[in-house]
């Protein structure tokens, strides 16, 4: 396949330099041409194996090359022969599985008063950086697409955040905290390389500020489904709603509280599987001395959908996954039922 110069005419220690230059060509992913300055090859050093054409020196450009790469090469080396101008192209070969990518270097061979007397083209593959080049690229508009989905749910909460605040102060803490949820949510979905994360990962980034793992009151059961990212997102943002309100008022709130959630598969009727979350809390009787200051008010028979909180649980969340929820508040109990459809998680 390769096919090289003679070393005649150097001396030995020309000849060395020659041959070893050559051996380290071989081994590289450089191939090396040399055409006389009208373009017929004279010798050719590591063609690339994939090329299968038996090489001869006077071999066309068309036959060396497919037609439109040999067409541009040809264009190329006739501009470095009018102008003197090195020349340099990309151009992708058609392979069997994926293309195969070479940088050309076209420059002039010239005698001692700077004519050309032969052209030397170089060609170095670079299929794997520009595999790199794509695969960042795809990388890059993933990013870009999540920022903008990210930002758009940062948008929603603030908006929403200061509609149902009554002051500046009141506005800052709910936001804080609303987006203190949103980045633990986000952590696990960027340490997953944004696959999305799993569901009890994600319930515990949500209560670690406030209950331990092992707290007699806090029971967690079923599926530890893994929820894709956008749903990840959204899930982690309705525990947020339901652990504050809990904290401040309901089964966290009160030393007999008791919290279970569980995650548990159900067929959705067409052959899929949905995976519905079941939260639900026991909170104190009203009369009781353990129960927190104004509870009765603040639990009524049903949620209050005005609240942000609500529209949360209610509406933005299940609109996300492209799911159902029910929300149910009693004086001694909550409820909450989200069901997420199969293409929202995994298990």
């Amino acid at each position: 396949m390769a096919h090289t110069s003679p070393v005649s005419g150097y001396s030995s220690t020309g000849q060395i330099r020659l041959r070893s230059l050559l051996r380290a060509i071989r081994n590289s992913n450089v191939s090396v041409f040399y055409q006389t300055p009208n373009l017929i090859y004279s010798w050719a050093e590591n063609l690339p194996d994939f090329w299968h054409l038996p090489w001869r020196p006077d071999i066309s450009e068309n036959e060396l090359m497919p037609k439109d790469i040999a067409s541009q090469l040809i264009t190329a080396k006739n501009q470095l022969l009018a102008t003197g101008d090195a020349q340099r192209l990309e151009l992708s070969f058609p392979d069997k599985k994926n293309p195969r990518w070479y940088e050309f270097f076209i420059d002039g061979d010239r005698d001692e008063e700077g004519n050309i007397i032969g052209v030397v083209t170089t060609a170095v593959e670079i299929s794997e950086l520009k595999h790199r080049e794509q695969v960042l690229k795809i990388l890059l508009r993933e990013v870009s697409h999540r920022s903008k989905n990210l930002l758009a749910i940062i948008q929603s909460i603030a908006m929403q955040t200061a509609r149902f605040s009554g002051s500046v102060d009141q506005f800052l803490q709910k936001f804080r905290g609303r987006l203190h949820s949103l980045s633990h949510s986000q952590d696990l979905v960027t340490d997953s390389n944004w696959h999305g994360a799993a569901f009890r990962d994600l319930l515990f980034s949500q209560l670690e500020k406030y209950i331990h793992p092992k707290d007699p009151r806090l029971t967690i059961t079923g599926q530890d489904a893994y929820l894709f990212p956008g749903a990840a997102l959204h899930v982690g943002l309705a525990f947020h709603e339901l652990i504050v309100n809990s904290a401040s008022y309901g089964a966290l709130a009160c030393e007999h509280g008791r919290l279970t959630i569980a995650a548990e598969l159900e067929p959705d009727g067409e052959g899929e599987m949905d995976l519905i979350i079941h939260w639900k809390e026991q909170t104190c009787p009203p009369d009781s001395t353990d129960h927190p200051p104004d509870i009765p008010a603040l639990h009524k028979p049903q949620p209050d959908t005005s609240r942000f909180g609500s529209a949360v649980l209610l509406r933005i969340v299940p609109q996300a996954v492209s799911g159902t929820a029910h929300y149910s508040i009693k004086s001694d109990s909550v409820e909450y039922y989200l069901r997420i459809p199969h293409r929202n998680f995994d298990f």
